[in-house]
């Protein structure tokens, strides 16, 4: 019941709030000035996805919100966009596995990997009404699949290091959950 603790969901919010800071100093760190042929998989959607599943109270709507549009100004994404899809994807994992361990690591894992789709599909056909230059598709699918493979290394750690792990189902009756 110690995880239920309010200083503790406070703690794991700024430990959020941290995390994603860190990630986004290292992507504008300029250590590599050539382009490259692949891009690098997305560790704050991987991020964000994984502690949203796993512990809906840590990342609320609202701090998602705020650390996803940070993201987009500074990676000078067209503001909002990515913010809210990525808001949306991760309200929708909330809504359909509730944060409790009823399901396998593979359903997640899948459950994820089509979430992470569909942003990046929503994404691209919202830039291409808009007229906005994009990143080329293999960049873009590169992307993607990084992402989605290097989620299970991110869950993972996120529950080694950091504790977020699934959510009883007697702690998430505690939450409010249905």
């Amino acid at each position: 019941m110690d995880s239920l603790a309010p200083s503790r969901i406070w703690l794991m919010r700024l430990c959020y709030a941290g995390l994603a800071t860190v990630i986004l100093f290292f992507h504008l760190l300029p250590l590599d000035t050539l382009p490259k042929g692949w891009a690098e998989p997305d560790l704050l959607l991987a991020l964000t996805l994984a502690w949203a599943l796993r512990r809906p109270d840590f990342v609320p709507a609202l701090l998602i919100a705020v650390v996803i549009l940070l993201a987009d100004l500074l990676l000078q994404r067209p503001p909002g966009l990515l913010a809210a899809l990525i808001l949306a994807g991760a309200v929708f994992l909330r809504s359909r596995f509730g944060g409790h361990g009823e399901s396998g690591f593979a359903a997640e894992w899948l459950a994820v990997a089509v979430v992470m789709a569909v942003i990046a599909l929503l994404y691209r056909i919202v830039l291409a009404i808009t007229s906005v230059d994009q990143a080329p598709l293999f960049l873009a699918t590169s992307q993607l699949l990084l992402t989605i493979l290097i989620y299970p290394l991110v869950a993972g750690s996120s529950q080694a290091v950091f504790g977020v792990r699934r959510l009883t189902p007697a702690d998430a009756e505690a939450l409010g959950a249905r």
